[in-house]
């Protein structure tokens, strides 16, 4: 499950707001309810649910006292707005990783993709925007020196775009390339300092980008759905480009990591980790001539690079 390194929360809080969440008593308080007793009634919970809960998060921040009730403070506000993927912080994505968690002895008894949370895309892509600033500067870092003369770079999978801003910020020309989905959530949430696209990787051709980057999604996919992205990626890319994965690699990372990132995706019925074998492959299979394997500092997560042509 997330931890007290990814929220900020260890897991008993994140348990009792996933709850709160989970009967009502998040709706409560955003709606009208200003007392524990309001939040019993309204919620359907005990009143000593009600008094834990809310106390709790006065105590953490998310309410604040006013007279003789509680009303939600900003740190409540990404349970409340969606409409800046900016606004919604790390936390609804947490909770909704929590619900899959919950179902995963379902999940492994049937082998069934599980259905999402009701909001989960938007909460996805909230987190993804709050991703922490060292470790966004840590990954571009590391693609910036693979190929520190790229001037064109494609954000494959870009989500919310922080990592685009950061290459715009180094003066590089960036296209963060998304589903439409993700650019109508995301909107013009960083304005026209990235380029954004809605097209697939299939479907671009002749762009010759220098630089190719991706984070964190190998391990979403089947290693089929690799294979193919992998292609895909190389046929976007000029005839000396390089293509970067910065992901958590089971031969390259700490066990614990590896069991969690696994975790979440079997939770999620998809993806899982990979190896830097696994990449290797599926680089040579693409048409790329040589894979290189770096740690990122500080992360726990590594670059693999993949030149189309051989760089030594």
């Amino acid at each position: 499950m997330p931890t007290r390194e990814y929220t900020g929360y260890g897991p008993d809080v994140l348990f009792l707001l996933w709850a709160a969440r989970r009967t009502g008593v998040l709706e409560a308080l955003t709606d009208a309810a200003g007392t524990p007793e309001d939040v019993a009634c309204r919620a359907g919970v005990t009143d000593e649910a009600a008094r834990v809960v809310v106390y709790s998060l006065a105590d953490l921040g998310f309410l604040a006292r006013v007279g003789d009730e509680y009303e939600p403070t900003n740190r409540l506000l990404g349970f409340l707005a969606k409409r800046d993927v900016r606004s919604i912080g790390r936390l609804p994505h947490a909770l909704d990783e929590l619900d899959l968690l919950v179902e995963l002895p379902e999940t492994m008894r049937t082998g069934e993709r599980p259905d999402l949370p009701e909001d989960w895309r938007v909460n996805q892509l909230g987190a993804h925007a709050a991703t922490d600033e060292a470790l966004v500067r840590a990954r571009v870092t590391a693609a910036v020196r693979a190929h520190p003369g790229a001037e064109r770079v494609l954000d494959v999978c870009g989500g919310s775009g922080v990592h685009g801003v950061e290459f715009a910020e180094r003066g590089r020309s960036v296209t963060v390339l998304d589903d439409p989905e993700t650019r109508e959530i995301v909107g013009g949430a960083f304005g026209d300092r990235v380029e954004t696209t809605c097209a697939s990787l299939a479907a671009l051709g002749g762009e010759d980008y220098d630089l190719a980057f991706a984070a964190g999604t190998l391990h979403e996919m089947a290693p089929a759905e690799c294979e193919a992205y992998l292609a895909r990626v190389y046929n976007v890319l000029a005839a000396d480009g390089v293509a970067v994965f910065v992901d958590v690699f089971r031969d390259r990372a700490d066990p614990e990591r590896v069991a969690s990132v696994a975790t979440r995706a079997l939770a999620r019925g998809d993806g899982g980790v990979h190896t830097t074998g696994d990449v290797e492959a599926w680089a040579e299979a693409a048409g790329f001539e040589t894979l290189t394997v770096d740690a990122v500092p500080g992360t726990g997560e590594v670059a693999a690079v993949a030149h189309k042509h051989d760089v030594h």
